[in-house]
């Protein structure tokens, strides 16, 4: 169910690639919230907004934000187009919902990418990266420019997490170090849009030109504390997408000691049945070869389940240290930052360097 409120724009805060943020007052007092101006259009103060409160209520992962359905006093102009014709895209993210956005898909006729989209079979060889987390993407890519700072990488965020790429603060930060965003699936507002992870990923390839592919989720993950209840069991059709394309698969494991739940200690077990369960093919599973010792012996029992399919490849740490510290953005996940989950961070820098390691 939606928990709905109507409140005033008090003040337009910090903004971000299309994403603004607001105080809003209510009848329960002050707001946090958040618009997609793409969506609802440009809020401005003394506008009246209507809000989801819904997940702010329960304090779950939405950023603390209650979310902009709409300034119904103060609509958006419609889009240049008619909308009578497929010209400017008919592909509908977040289908039957109601803000259900038509977005241009990169393969579809009024694509300029139709006919390279349509000759593509194959992505090459390309390296690909797959990730449980949006957190990780910032410590691949620095583990791929460590080594190969002039790489061409391409992220694919599928909808596991949050659907609008605006919600990323991490994605504004990272848009000049990254080739381009193809948001798949109910996901959107990418630089590229595609219907699945396949077309996303030969878009990577032949649109973006990109030399390595990360695939994870937008922020948020869903998880309810079972073996098969979260979004991140996709990582595992991801590395078959990958091989049924041709690509290489390389998996970031999800590697802490510093998440206080047992589950997600040494390998998370999001980590073991997306690779050990899902994953049908062999994907090259990269380990720092560097850890703290309690911490390295969890890592070493828990890889022996997945050490039957996959590659398991030990991968130095020199210098990935440094080159975390040196991020265009912020390292966070799940709060903690990366003093107090090295671990986590390392392992997905190590994916990164080794992807780095097969362009050669």
């Amino acid at each position: 169910m939606v928990r709905w409120r109507s409140g005033t724009v008090q003040a337009v805060r910090r903004g971000w690639h299309g994403a603004v943020e607001l105080d809003v007052t209510t009848g329960d007092g002050p707001l946090r919230a958040l618009a997609y101006p793409e969506l609802v259009g440009v809020p401005e103060p003394g506008d009246r907004v209507l809000l989801n409160v819904g997940a702010l209520v329960m304090g779950l992962g939405t950023g603390g934000y209650a979310l902009v359905v709409a300034i119904p006093d103060r609509l958006p102009a419609d889009p240049v187009d008619d909308g009578s014709t497929r010209d400017a895209g008919h592909l509908v993210k977040a289908r039957y919902t109601p803000l259900q956005p038509i977005r241009l898909g990169v393969d579809e006729e009024a694509s300029p990418h139709r006919a390279v989209m349509a000759a593509a079979e194959s992505i090459d060889g390309m390296p690909v990266v797959t990730a449980d987390l949006h957190s990780a993407l910032p410590a691949i890519l620095a583990g791929i420019h460590a080594d190969r700072p002039d790489a061409r990488v391409a992220y694919l965020m599928t909808d596991g997490g949050a659907l609008p790429a605006w919600f990323s603060r991490t994605l504004d930060g990272l848009r000049g170090h990254l080739a381009g965003t193809i948001t798949t699936g109910q996901a959107f507002g990418g630089d590229l849009e595609a219907s699945t992870v396949h077309t996303g990923l030969l878009a990577a390839r032949h649109v973006l030109h990109a030399d390595v592919t990360i695939v994870a989720q937008g922020p948020g993950n869903l998880g309810t504390g079972t073996t098969w209840g979260f979004s991140g069991v996709a990582l595992g059709e991801a590395v078959n997408a990958v091989a049924v394309l041709g690509g290489r698969p390389v998996g970031s494991l999800r590697i802490s000691d510093g998440d206080g739940r047992e589950r997600h200690r040494g390998i998370s077990h999001h980590s073991l049945t997306a690779y050990g369960k899902v994953a049908l093919v062999p994907a090259d599973l990269p380990v720092p070869d560097r850890l703290e010792p309690a911490l390295a012996a969890a890592v070493d029992a828990g890889l022996a389940p997945l050490s039957g399919r996959h590659r398991i490849v030990r991968v130095s740490c020199a210098g990935l240290d440094a080159a975390l510290r040196a991020s265009p953005v912020p390292l966070s996940t799940m709060g903690r930052k990366l003093d107090q989950d090295h671990g986590y961070f390392l392992s997905a820098a190590v994916a990164g360097r080794h992807a780095a390691a097969l362009l050669s």
